[in-house]
């Protein structure tokens, strides 16, 4: 199995209590994975509490509109110091490892970098091209979003 890695880093204009704070929040998920990709919760449910252990189950759409099938995201670190990685894998890409780390530059100012292993058999490049694109449009929604 030969995986493909993206890693992407962008220093964002607020302190990493306030980073880590918006990452709780299926909210913020939401809005800088958006147009790229929508997730509905299975369950309805939009208050989720991501949390070590805890499995997510969402229906995604690319652009909103194409049926990407289903996504789960298992969370097996989500450490208030800075480490946040899943698991993920939906009904197209088998492998989806994420890391997030953040990392204090000053006190406004946080060094948040998206590592990603994907694997997705003969997909795997074209995931990959999508997914360097996405992570970094995503990484540009927030810096938009904390400046507002």
């Amino acid at each position: 199995m030969k995986t493909r890695t993206i890693k992407v880093t962008s220093l964002f204009p607020a302190s990493k209590t306030e980073v880590f704070r918006r990452l709780q929040q299926f909210e913020t998920l939401s809005k800088i994975a958006y147009p790229y990709i929508t997730f509905t919760p299975l369950n309805g449910d939009k208050n989720l509490l991501w949390q070590p252990g805890e499995t997510f189950t969402f229906k995604a759409k690319l652009l909103g509109f194409i049926p990407f099938g289903i996504h789960k995201i298992n969370v097996i670190e989500f450490d208030q110091n800075g480490r946040i990685y899943t698991n993920e894998q939906n009904t197209y890409v088998s492998v989806w490892n994420h890391l997030i780390i953040l990392k204090e530059v000053a006190v406004d100012s946080t060094e948040y970098s998206d590592e990603v292993e994907i694997y997705a058999g003969w997909k795997t490049f074209f995931v990959y091209l999508w997914a360097s694109l996405f992570y970094r449009h995503r990484q540009r929604r927030w810096i938009k979003m904390l400046k507002s």
